[in-house]
């Protein structure tokens, strides 16, 4: 039934009528907007495809095992050394950060009184909004100088482990390794899993710690039975979404890598190249041939970003069922 309203002047208004008109070109400004993102999406995927097509077909070795780039001069270029950095340097920065970035946010909810919480988070809001060339040259010019002692000292007692194995003359000087640049991807995300840990974490219901708490559990046993297992897919979901800017962090990478295409897992001896470095790196000297491979490379990328959302998209939605299921 239409609800019928008198103004002042004696006109009628028909509320009832001009909601169901707004909720109509809501809707469709909604459903427009969703669409536009898969045709952004879909634009995206059929440009890099149609240049990398040419450079594909005019590749004379395996562009999905080819260790070697060199699509200018013989013909021979791959992605292998390059997703292999890539992987490996945002699995490094992930394994560095997570714990911290989970810690701060927990410590910021938890522990921290409300004064000191709301400071760190104002500074960890602020972290995440450093351009990634401050952050390049930072790594460069003072970070990398500075390893040195760390790199020898975790050769020296833990050069068993293939990641920190290699010669003494090669972790004791100053190089552009996989692990500064991890190092430095590890800075970069650690904001942004921190930022959104703390914001899920917040969402947890307090009677659950409340209940926790007064069941005598310790601070430590609360957070571990009533803040962790409802918070795992948001912190996921953070993870993810740092794995996602390590994967196509560019320029910081580009300052502080070796730009050498190998697959040694020694990440402390100079060398080491990641997809997105290397685009950065060789673009501007590039032919036409080296530039539609190195968007062929971007093609990957694009690629392996989309399969980790997915997987992450699962994991999240699996762990969801989990939690659902033992409520």
């Amino acid at each position: 039934m239409t609800a019928v309203t008198t103004g002042t002047d004696g006109s009628t208004l028909s509320s009832g009528r001009s909601t169901k008109a707004g909720e109509r070109a809501f809707r469709w400004l909604t459903l427009g907007a969703g669409l536009l993102v898969f045709v952004l999406l879909a634009a995206i995927a059929a440009f890099l495809i149609a240049k990398a097509i040419p450079a594909l077909r005019d590749d004379k070795s395996s562009f999905l095992t080819t260790k070697d780039w060199s699509p200018d001069f013989d013909q021979r270029f791959g992605i292998a050394a390059l997703a292999f950095g890539t992987l490996l340097s945002s699995v490094l920065a992930l394994v560095m950060a997570v714990p911290v970035a989970v810690g701060v946010a927990l410590y910021i909810t938890n522990y921290a009184p409300r004064r000191l919480s709301t400071l760190l988070g104002y500074a960890t809001d602020m972290l995440a909004a450093i351009p990634s060339v401050v952050y390049g040259l930072w790594g460069l010019l003072f970070l990398l100088p500075h390893l040195i002692g760390l790199q020898v000292f975790l050769n020296h007692y833990f050069g068993w482990i293939p990641l920190f194995s290699g010669s003494r003359s090669e972790v004791s000087i100053f190089s552009k390794s996989v692990f500064g640049a991890s190092l430095i991807l590890a800075v970069m995300i650690l904001p942004i899993v921190a930022a959104v840990s703390r914001e899920v974490v917040r969402q947890v219901d307090p009677a659950q710690k409340e209940a926790a708490l007064a069941l005598g559990a310790t601070r430590w046993e609360m957070i571990r039975t009533a803040v962790l297992p409802p918070s795992r897919p948001g912190i996921i979901s953070a993870v993810m979404l740092g794995l996602g800017r390590a994967l196509g962090e560019t320029i910081a990478v580009a300052l502080v890598i070796g730009n050498v295409t190998s697959t040694s897992f020694k990440i402390l001896v100079p060398g080491g190249s990641t997809i997105a470095a290397n685009i950065a790196n060789k673009f501007g000297e590039a032919g036409g041939l080296g530039r539609n491979a190195l968007i062929a490379s971007g093609l990957v990328l694009f690629a392996i970003t989309l399969v980790v959302n997915l997987v992450a998209r699962l994991v999240i939605y699996r762990a969801g069922q989990t939690e659902r299921t033992a409520v």
